[in-house]
């Protein structure tokens, strides 16, 4: 695991075995993060101070606000409008758009990328994250050419989750690291459902059957919303399943 969390409030002392050492790389300061000469660090922000350390950064994550684009991320845009090569996709609200090359698909060519209407939903990897220029993503992995799992999503609903809970879920072992059993739970009560993290703050939700999906979207928003715990988190799943049947 590249990364670590622990809660902060602004003028914390941040203890120095969570500040990233690289012996090649500076320490790169995220969002939330002040430098006080000689060598502290001090938030100015409330959230999660997450150190990333094969990257060796450092940041505070608020569970609100607007999302901010980092390259490698994984995210849900919706397509705005297309342009001759490429497509304009939002992020979050009242930010720019990102630019998704429509030949950035596996196996895209001019005759066989996909044609996405205003209001699609595509899942994507962001490949240029810079203040002074827009945001770029890409649906196929550049070093394989496969799609892995990216590409646009068909049918299913989007929820708004907080950052916070879209890095939870995007843990490679959520219910340990995070907290979070709520989509083990409601798959070992037998509901067959299909799931896509952004790191953006959203949800994506599939299943043949509707009420199956509105069920996991409302349970992961209600755990995120009220920060259940793990107990908590299984009670909501057996009233819910109650309500379902």
């Amino acid at each position: 695991m590249s990364s670590e969390a622990v809660f902060v409030l602004p003028g914390d002392h941040i203890d120095p075995s969570l500040i990233p050492s690289h012996p090649k790389k500076p320490v790169r300061l995220g969002p939330g993060l002040r430098h006080v000469p000689p060598s502290e660090l001090l938030p100015t922000l409330a959230g999660q101070l997450v150190t990333d350390r094969l990257k060796n950064a450092i940041r505070v994550e608020t569970a609100s606000g607007r999302y901010i684009p980092r390259v490698g991320e994984l995210v849900i845009g919706t397509v705005n409008k297309s342009a001759s090569e490429v497509y304009f996709v939002s992020l979050s609200d009242y930010t720019a758009p990102a630019l998704l090359p429509q030949l950035s698909f596996e196996s895209a060519t001019k005759k066989t990328r996909p044609i996405l209407a205003p209001g699609a939903l595509v899942y994507a990897r962001v490949t240029l994250a810079n203040k002074h220029m827009d945001a770029e993503l890409e649906c196929v992995s550049a070093s394989t050419g496969k799609a892995d799992g990216l590409g646009p999503l068909a049918g299913g609903m989007l929820f708004a989750i907080s950052l916070g809970m879209a890095r939870l879920l995007m843990m490679p072992k959520k219910a340990q690291q995070g907290k979070v059993v709520v989509l083990d739970e409601l798959a070992d009560a037998g509901l067959q459902f299909e799931t896509a993290t952004g790191r953006n703050g959203r949800l994506w939700v599939d299943s043949d059957n509707t009420k199956t999906i509105i069920v996991v979207g409302r349970a992961i928003q209600e755990t995120d919303e009220k920060s259940l715990a793990a107990d908590e988190q299984r009670k909501l799943v057996k009233k819910l399943i109650k309500e379902l049947s």
